[in-house]
């Protein structure tokens, strides 16, 4: 195999991505919580699966800020896909990221470092999730990364990190105006995401650094939480809102609501208050954790079905999650406009576990259900340790009963039982005492993206593979079995 970055080539016609079999064929994108858990519920089933992502493993997003934090290592939320499903015989996995769905040839192609490949599906479950939304400042990205990936952690906790060894650097050496912008912590975005990772910055900058440094005194770390809104945690209710809002505030970390971001650059961070004035805040690193936009996907499948899109980029589906007028093609997750949904994982993971017993019933030739009904188990937000908040039906719960009820959750959903233990160890050398397992930072991780970004099309990495094999008669566009 050989790589090469600018070799230009004809790009040779995809290949067919799996061998053809007379069983029926269900193609998931998206190996996230709706995709993975949709390919699980086919186990035992005559059916063939092909799970294509553009990672080779599932990742629990839910835990992204304790990897980004020193908690947790990356292994530990984002196990390999083919090791999950391994197990599970009537499931193939396929790396690469979708960026064509062809709704009359029942086709999807994929690209795998210019490498492309059609599959050809009878049922076809979309699962590809979301990304981070900027609400149409994209520009604030280069400054401010996201939660979204395992990309994003590590970059996140090199940044981290490496702010307090700057700042140290400047107080050994003199440079004592620049401590201000060096010690600051600026997250966007009061929701769960948001709170969780204002509050392990706090704790690491008191509990886990303060010996640690010579000549800064780390506790003294700014940490401000901002959010356009006027409550903490708004989805939860006023109640937990105003009880998350008191535990930050006793942990040192600055909220400002109603404080909409105007401008973000290297230097710091700018907003709008109530009143109209502009305030500028001096601060090296910046975390984004406002706002998601849908897959891309969510527009293809628009402009074929005319089903209308959200401003989130999501896509409307009918009551049982099928695209209009395509009942063999399932949408779920955070893809979805339906019944004002949220986009949490339960969501994901009812709706793959119903697309997928969906194609079952109907492939047994027995009734299906006319409409997915969302079963919501609760949210929850972890705010310190020994702290958090849960709303679980009418129960609102806050402080070391939710916290308990947290752990329990997260470690249950945790995929496998290895990463479950080893989870459940790091979380007690974490919170039970003061040192965090997980702190190697490296310069490539905070300045590989930008790198990649400023690169542009002159980083053109190639795999160049033969011709393969073509696609079937039934998977062309305008065949009659296609339809």
């Amino acid at each position: 195999m050989t790589v090469s970055a600018n070799t230009p080539q004809d790009t040779p016609r995809p290949a067919h991505g799996h061998l053809p079999t007379d069983r029926h064929r269900v193609v998931i994108i998206g190996s996230g919580f709706g995709g993975l858990f949709a390919a699980r519920k086919f186990a035992g089933e005559d059916v063939d699966v092909t799970v294509i992502s553009s990672t080779a493993y599932h990742l629990f997003q839910p835990l992204l800020y304790q990897v980004a934090t020193g908690i947790l290592s990356e292994g530990l939320i984002a196990p390999t896909t083919r090791e999950v499903l391994a197990k599970q015989k009537n499931v193939e996995v396929a790396f690469g990221t979708v960026h064509d769905i062809d709704l009359e040839a029942h086709t999807v192609t994929a690209t795998a470092l210019t490498v492309e490949t059609t599959y050809d599906y009878d049922s076809l479950i979309v699962a590809a999730g979301a990304g981070q939304s900027y609400f149409g400042n994209d520009q604030f990205a280069e400054f401010a990364p996201g939660m979204k990936s395992i990309d994003d952690a590590l970059e996140l906790r090199a940044r981290i990190f490496g702010a307090f060894e700057l700042a140290e650097l400047a107080a050994a050496s003199g440079r004592e105006q620049d401590l201000e912008r060096l010690m600051t912590f600026v997250v966007v975005g009061a929701g769960p995401t948001g709170v969780e990772m204002a509050g392990q910055i706090a704790e690491l900058s008191r509990r886990t650094l303060p010996r640690d440094f010579r000549h800064i005194a780390s506790e003294e770390a700014h940490v401000i939480l901002l959010d356009g809104a006027d409550k903490v945690l708004g989805s939860f209710g006023s109640r937990l809102g105003k009880k998350a809002k008191q535990r930050l505030t006793e942990l040192g970390v600055d909220v400002r609501l109603n404080a909409m971001v105007t401008d973000v650059d290297a230097e710091g961070i700018e907003y709008r208050s109530p009143d109209g004035s502009t305030e500028r805040v001096p601060a090296l690193t910046k975390v984004w954790a406002a706002g998601v936009q849908a897959s891309g996907l969510g527009k293809t499948l628009s402009e074929q079905t005319g089903a209308d899109l959200d401003k989130a980029g999501r896509i409307s589906v009918n009551p049982d999650l099928t695209l209009p007028g395509h009942p063999e093609v399932y949408v779920v997750g955070d893809m979805i406009s339906l019944d004002n949904l949220p986009g949490v994982a339960q969501v994901a993971i009812q709706g793959g576990k119903f697309a997928a017993k969906q194609i079952v019933h109907r492939l047994k030739g027995e009734a299906t259900d006319a409409h997915f009904h969302y079963f919501d188990k609760g949210s929850m937000a972890t705010i310190s340790r020994f702290s958090a908040v849960a709303s679980v039906g009418k129960l609102r719960l806050s402080g070391f009963l939710a916290w308990v009820m947290w752990l329990a959750v997260h470690l249950w959903y945790i995929i496998g039982f290895k990463s479950q233990i080893t989870t459940f160890f790091h979380w007690a050398v974490s919170f039970l005492g003061r040192s965090r397992g997980e702190r190697t930072a490296t310069e490539q991780q905070i300045f590989a993206r930008l790198a990649l970004q400023q690169l542009g099309d002159d980083f053109n990495p190639r795999v160049e593979l033969g011709v393969g094999r073509p696609l079937p008669e039934r998977a062309r566009k305008g065949d009659d079995a296609t339809s």
